[in-house]
């Protein structure tokens, strides 16, 4: 009986670890401090991860497009710098949240996803 709570215990401790390191990785930034990163950054790692569809209609410059929603998600993403830093977006930024924390349990370090989304930036007329 007493190796139950214990057991509960090393459980809650793992999964608080888990979180807590995914979440360290990843930053949620505004338009101003996500354009201020990219432009300072010697070529960053910008990663749109709407569908095709909406990348062409239009897109933040040098983004690359790995949909969240498609089947080579993981594999793509493989091939980008885990050491380095990855910009993420997508419409309104649930997607690229999720997208962060994928990337983050893949062992990516620096994370930042863009608070809003694309449509956010545009709305704060940043170039596309």
């Amino acid at each position: 009986m007493k190796f139950k709570p214990l057991l509960t215990l090393v459980i809650l401790f793992t999964i608080i670890s888990c979180q807590s390191q995914t979440s360290e990785s990843i930053k949620t930034i505004e338009v101003k401090a996500f354009a201020k990163e990219i432009k300072s950054s010697k070529k960053p790692q910008l990663l749109d991860v709407r569908t095709p569809t909406e990348y062409t209609e239009g897109h933040i410059d040098n983004a690359l497009n790995i949909d969240w929603q498609g089947s080579h998600f993981e594999h793509e993403v493989q091939k980008l710098d885990k050491n380095k830093a990855v910009y993420v977006y997508c419409r309104s930024g649930k997607r690229s949240l999720k997208a962060s924390e994928k990337l983050a349990e893949l062992g990516f370090k620096k994370i930042y996803n863009l608070d809003g989304g694309f449509l956010q930036w545009t709305s704060e007329n940043q170039k596309k």
